[in-house]
């Protein structure tokens, strides 16, 4: 390895050490206040904003539940949220390919003001490489990998499954339209995280999101009453590829 090599990967290492510092505080702030953390990962257009819009509705019923969006520019995923009655914060990144901790930082800085949440849900910058090895403070990680994608996106893309909690298949009214094939995706998912929890939903239909809610609520409650969720960060799941 070159010098200049050597020097991009110690750079990269105290980036990262940088950024789990601030995600464990974060994190240890969010369980004393009360609030459930989700970090939602995809590739772009895989349906993490219409999975938002069709399930907050519902949680919004009993829980006050927040929404910081990622991306790289516009407010557009925002103002589809706060449509629905949801607050949310846009982070525009610009170029930057994922979200980091001091980003969610001085965003909840300014969201917590419209609280307090029980549940506050981030959505990802569109990436299925970057954001995997940036723990931003969530108690639960869940990765969403469409049909039209292709089901062989947990192997080109291991760090984003493994370091994943939970895996929603999503678009699943599309499969008569797709080669997709379902056990497949399963199986490459769960070879990767034996104990990931995977569902098979739809926006559109409404397929799953019932059973998606229901493991939120139960995690939602583990942490409320005690757990800390994700104790060791996103980048210790994630190291191995």
């Amino acid at each position: 390895m070159s010098s200049s090599e050597t020097r991009q990967v110690k750079v990269l290492d105290n980036i990262l050490k940088a950024n789990d510092y601030l995600a464990r505080r974060l994190r240890r702030d969010w369980t004393e206040q009360g609030t459930f953390v989700v970090n939602l990962l995809s590739s772009p257009g895989s349906g993490k904003t219409s999975l938002l819009e069709a399930t907050l509705p519902t949680l919004q019923q009993r829980l006050r539940v927040g929404v910081l969006e990622g991306d790289l520019e516009t407010e557009r995923d925002a103002e589809r949220i706060r449509a629905k009655g949801i607050p949310a914060l846009q982070i525009t990144t610009g170029g930057t390919c994922h979200l980091e901790s001091h980003m969610i930082e001085q965003a909840w800085e300014q969201l917590r003001r419209e609280g307090p949440f029980d549940i506050l849900f981030i959505e990802n910058v569109g990436n299925l490489v970057c954001p995997a090895s940036y723990d931003l403070g969530e108690h639960l990680r869940a990765v969403l990998l469409s049909v039209p994608e292709g089901d062989d996106k947990p192997a080109k893309y291991p760090k984003a499954f493994r370091s994943a909690d939970a895996c929603l298949i999503t678009k699943c009214d599309l499969l008569p339209h797709f080669d997709f094939d379902l056990d497949a995706a399963r199986r490459q998912a769960q070879d990767l995280r034996p104990d990931m929890q995977l569902f098979q939903t739809s926006a559109t239909s409404g397929q799953g999101l019932d059973e998606w809610l229901d493991f939120v609520d139960v995690r939602f409650r583990e942490v409320r009453s005690g757990g800390a969720g994700r104790e060791s960060g996103a980048s210790a799941q994630a190291a191995t590829t």
